[in-house]
């Protein structure tokens, strides 16, 4: 199983742009009923930061809503929300309550429950150790079983979902611009560690 404990809620209280880069290397774990069965982490290879009403691209820039209201809340949480209608997207909450800040976890190296991600993924045993198995933001969403229902969880526990640090670092951080978006796409608010097979894109 994942070695490391969770990061504390002070990891949390920077900005998104200061707290994105320190997430690389770093575990995004799904533990639902604390057996090595059901469990499934991911080495955090890729995020982008948003930066509350300051970022056309953040979901928090027109204030708080039902949809973002986590973003807006204690940092150390997780925002999670519906893209295109079918697919998940997870968040780290940044900054003091009520700014609005959160980092998009874009891409994971899978780490433990590698089968049970790719059954999650619908896709075939051959295919369970395969790069894009979540190589993207919905991808690693479905793999770890991460849903609405998970909006607002506390990431700093050691139960249900935590990103956790088990010393290791990333070789090869790179800064570029965020993509997938409309708007903010001169901001070179994406990292990623270019030595990783499992980023989205480069």
């Amino acid at each position: 199983m994942p070695a490391g404990n969770p990061l504390p809620r002070t990891f949390y209280e920077r900005p998104a742009t200061d707290v994105a880069p320190d997430l690389l290397g770093k575990l995004l774990v799904h533990d639902p009923d604390g057996t090595a069965e059901t469990l499934r982490a991911g080495r955090i290879v890729e995020v982008e930061a948003y930066r509350g009403d300051s970022d056309p691209a953040a979901h928090s820039r027109s204030g708080p809503t039902a949809r973002n209201s986590s973003m807006f809340g204690p940092p150390g949480h997780l925002y999670v929300y519906l893209i295109y209608g079918m697919h998940w997207c997870a968040n780290a909450v940044c900054a003091p309550a009520g700014v609005g800040d959160a980092v998009l976890v874009r891409a994971l190296e899978p780490i433990h429950g590698i089968p049970l991600m790719a059954a999650l993924r619908n896709r075939s045993r051959r295919q369970t150790s395969c790069r894009d198995l979540c190589s993207g933001p919905a991808k690693l969403t479905q793999a770890l079983g991460i849903e609405g229902v998970h909006d607002g969880c506390d990431l700093t526990s050691a139960e249900g979902i935590s990103i956790c640090d088990d010393g290791r670092m990333p070789a090869d951080v790179t800064q570029a611009a965020r993509i997938g978006i409309s708007r903010g796409t001169e901001l070179p608010w994406r990292f990623y560690d270019a030595s990783s097979p499992h980023v989205s894109t480069r």
